[in-house]
């Protein structure tokens, strides 16, 4: 290939090793499946992880995909490089091609080699590559096998390079799969600027950190399995597992010495170009923005895309970090007006094709890009003045930003951390960050990963699912059959028998229960053996296609091999369906009413309810709730038939089947269609619309910046739920002495007369408390030559301060000391004129007064309130302030 598109790169890589015979696999989605303490999908074989442990198996033993990873924050973060490299990225293609224990170094080592310099593939001048190979390290031999395998190939053993465990040398996890690994790498030249030859040292080659020896592929050798006490044993199937950045292949395919000059970033430049009127390559410090802001709308539009939302917590932290730093780079290149969701449009232009499922989100993730930027610039240019002003004031002392302006800055500018450090790097300023963790408290590790709060997959249901295979589901066609037992679980343990009164997982080779899964909950109902039945509470899917029966024997005993028939209570089966099926047309309806950005964020379907969580930049209104609501219900009496389908995933994209957010398809999936509505889906559904009845909605609500949710229920819970409005409505009705339909026009005119009645009375008791203000001034009396009046009274404490006010003024020149008992507590209020408050000060009397009730108060020199648990001590705190008045120089 001639000087090739990274679209062309992609499809060739993918293409050639299904020549090879390995299977072209999608790219997972950015959120990891099944591994809650991984942030983000980070390599081309995280969605291989089972697969190379043995615990997940797969028709196919050879893969190759092109995934979508991303890295920044926790282990992997990338991110405060973005921008001043060639290379750092925080969104980036692996390019991978995977041996499940089929092939070995020696078809992967000849295979890489003729990919990059076959002529008809990527066409790279052979004396310009170099590789690397293992050293040997730890007890462990060098690799002498890859090294006389690449000199096969072609390479020169001068350019066949042994290098340690540190760059060669590859690990799953303190224990597990792991080996050596060896890289190739591109001569870029000798011209590139390298740091040991400015320090008048040789260049190291490719074990240097300078770019002239570029890595552009790593393969890796798994043959090991390491155990806890480090020992490693030969594996019996050893594994393949490569990756190649499609960013490095096309910048060295193309001859360019920076990825952000390949055609993969130029689109987008020149989009951002546009924007911002200015040319990329006039300034070294607009080309950072330009690169910062190009980069983090590719991971803004793809981790948004599967289903990520800025928010203050976890992944969706990470994501305003990373656009929050793209929207400030944007106002340094002058950009005054909104333009993420623009670029973010740029982005999928250039990679929609190669990512349909991304394309197709294309409204929402512009949605959520333009609402994220307006919310930020409205405290941008705030919490940069405060930052300048701090800056400008610090000049010439010590050049730190105090913890407590950079909490300021994050907790009322949103501004991240990092931002702040930049921005005052920038100007030569550090930053107290250790003061800042203190004042962040709680909050200081959200950009560390902890897991997503989700279970992980058990070890023993993962070797279960291994080594029995799929269960094969019939629910969709029955609610009972018969099948066998193949494992039984207790206590954490795999068990021959189970006895009764004795908690069980009972798996089985074939099961009409629907393990909970895609928000539905799993069937409840009964496993019948030749010697014991089994109450099923619950039915999981721990694993992709994997059912386990959760329960209790409740008579006699169930036995490894045991011939079970098995009951799905269908009542409540039914009433999942419809509830189900019920999202569905919810979804649509909502589509239709509030616009295509809306999209699935999660749900529940229960018997009782369905739950139903989308993403929508309001609230709904009560008009477009009954829109909805009535949307629905008309389906519901169209009585459509629920149509069932299984396609290849792109047939069903083509087909305009929805696709919800986080969920993992395979090559085929079953779309359910009912009316206007089209989803892939894998649960169970009515047979027709009608089958649902009826649909109200219950409450709808923000659980999310951008998330909102539904709560509704169908057939008879949906009557229910409407009998017990009207209920209600009768009983407000009968208390208000009104017609069912009158009942808002006769609350508005009780909440008019209240505000007027609640109007008389403040301002009676105005009159009383000025009236009460002459009869209690008449009893101050003289004290160290001020007039001091200290009494009881009744009130809150706005009515205190309201009549210490008037005390005052009857005054002209004095102390005011008042007590009063509320709610069992004392509260007590000084006031003093302002031409005293030189000789004594309220706050400091409250203080000192408010001891003898067991509390503590304070205030400003002229009125100051104080509290305590005791009000027996009230008239002693009242004696004291006319003491300490009496003390008063």
């Amino acid at each position: 290939m001639k000087n090739p598109t990274a679209a062309e790169i992609r499809e060739a890589f993918l293409r050639f090793f299904e020549e090879h015979g390995h299977r072209r696999v999608s790219s997972s989605a950015l959120v990891p499946q099944n591994d809650p303490t991984l942030l983000f999908t980070n390599a081309g074989m995280v969605q291989f992880k089972d697969v190379f442990t043995g615990r997940e198996k797969r028709d196919y033993a050879r893969a190759t995909t092109s995934q979508k990873c991303v890295r920044a924050g926790g282990k992997h973060n990338d991110l405060e490089n973005v921008g001043f490299t060639a290379r750092h990225h925080t969104f980036f293609e692996m390019l991978g091609n995977f041996s499940f224990g089929d092939y070995f170094k020696k078809d992967a080592v000849a295979w890489a080699w003729e990919f990059v310099t076959g002529p008809a593939w990527l066409g790279l001048p052979k004396e310009r590559l170099a590789a690397t190979v293992f050293d040997g390290e730890g007890g462990l031999p060098w690799d002498a096998e890859a090294f006389e395998l690449w000199k096969q190939a072609g390479v020169p053993p001068e350019r066949i390079h042994k290098l340690g465990a540190k760059d060669n040398f590859w690990a799953m996890g303190d224990t597990g799969p792991c080996g050596p690994c060896s890289e190739l790498h591109f001569f870029q030249g000798d011209d590139i600027p390298c740091a040991e030859v400015a320090a008048g040292r040789p260049c190291q080659g490719v074990a240097c950190d300078c770019d002239r020896w570029l890595e552009i592929w790593n393969l890796v050798f798994m043959q090991f399995e390491r155990s806890a006490d480090g020992k490693l044993t030969p594996l019996p199937k050893p594994s393949i597992d490569t990756g190649a950045g499609l960013e490095r292949m096309a910048s060295v395919a193309q001859g360019k010495r920076s990825n952000y000059d390949t055609d993969l970033f130029q689109s987008i430049i020149r989009a951002i170009e546009k924007v911002a009127g200015k040319k990329y390559g006039k300034s070294a410090d607009d080309d950072v923005s330009m690169r910062v802001i190009a980069d983090h709308a590719r991971a803004t539009a793809f981790l948004v895309g599967d289903g990520v939302l800025p928010s203050n917590e976890g992944r969706g932290y990470v994501l305003r970090r990373i656009m929050r730093r793209g929207i400030r780079h944007g106002k340094r290149l002058g950009m005054e007006k909104p333009f993420l969701a623009e670029v973010c449009g740029a982005v999928l232009d250039e990679m929609g094709k190669a990512y349909p499922e991304t394309a197709g989100n294309r409204a929402f993730i512009q949605k959520v890009a333009q609402q994220e930027e307006e919310s930020f610039r409205r405290t941008l240019d705030k919490g940069l003045s405060i930052l300048e002003a701090e800056m400008a004031r610090l000049s010439g002392a010590e050049k730190l930003i105090s913890g407590k302006v950079a909490f300021l800055l994050h907790d009322t500018f949103g501004f991240p951390l990092d931002l702040t450090r930049v921005i005052a790097g920038e100007n030569g300023f550090r930053v107290d960050e250790s003061g800042f963790e203190t004042l962040l408290a709680e909050q200081r590790a959200r950009s560390e990963w902890k897991g997503s709060g989700e279970a992980a997959v058990g070890d023993l249901h993962k070797a279960l699912a291994a080594e029995l295979g799929e269960t094969r589901f019939l629910g969709y066609e029955a609610t009972g059959a018969r099948s066998k037992v193949a494992a039984l679980v207790k206590g954490g343990h795999r068990a021959p028998t189970a006895g009764a009164g004795e908690p069980v997982e009972v798996v089985t080779y074939e099961t009409p229960f629907y393990g909970e899964s895609g928000g539905q909950v799993g069937d409840q109902g009964t496993l019948r053996g030749p010697r014991g039945l089994v109450k099923v509470v619950d039915a999981l899917r721990p694993v992709t296609g994997f059912v386990v029966h959760v329960g209790e024997v409740v008579e006699g005993e169930i036995a490894l091999g045991d011939e079970v028939e098995l009951q799905v209570d269908e009542a409540r089966r039914d009433l999942i369906r419809a509830n189900h099926s019920a999202t569905h047309l919810l979804h649509h309806a909502l589509r239709q009413r509030l616009g295509e950005h809306v999209k699935q964020a999660g749900s529940v379907v229960a018997p009782d309810h369905l739950r139903f969580d989308f993403s929508h930049f309001a609230p709904v209104t009560p008009e477009e709730l009954r829109d909805v609501e009535a949307a629905v219900n008309e389906e519901i009496r169209r009585n459509a038939l629920a149509d069932t389908a299984v396609l290849p995933i792109d047939k069903a994209r083509q087909a305009g089947a929805m696709m919800i957010f986080g969920e993992k398809y395979g090559e085929s999936v079953r779309v359910v269609s009912i009316g206007p509505s089209k989803e892939l889906c894998g649960g169970t559904h009515v047979r027709r619309a009608g089958d649902i009845a009826f649909f109200k909605v219950e409450s709808e609500e923000s659980i999310a910046a951008g998330v909102r949710r539904i709560v509704a229920r169908t057939g008879p819970g949906a009557v229910a739920l409407a009998q017990r409005t009207e209920e209600e409505l009768r009983h407000a009705a009968a208390l208000l002495k009104a017609g069912a339909f009158e009942v808002a026009q006769k609350i508005e005119q009780t909440q008019r007369r209240v505000r007027e009645l609640e109007k008389a009375l403040e301002e009676a008791r105005g009159q009383v408390a000025s009236a009460r203000s002459g009869d209690l001034a008449s009893q101050a009396r003289e004290v160290n030559g001020m007039k001091v009046l200290a009494t009881r009274v009744e009130g809150d404490g706005k009515q205190l301060r309201d009549l210490a006010d008037k005390l005052r003024d009857r005054l002209g020149s004095g102390v005011v000391a008042l007590g009063a008992e509320l709610d069992g507590k004392a509260v007590l209020l000084v006031a003093v004129t302002k031409d005293l408050t030189a000789r004594v000060k309220a706050g400091d009397l409250v203080k000192e007064a408010a001891k003898l009730v067991g509390g503590s108060g304070g205030g400003k020199p002229d009125m100051a309130q104080a509290g305590g648990p005791d009000p027996a001590g009230l008239d002693r705190a009242l004696a004291r302030v006319t003491e300490l008045v009496g003390a008063a120089r």
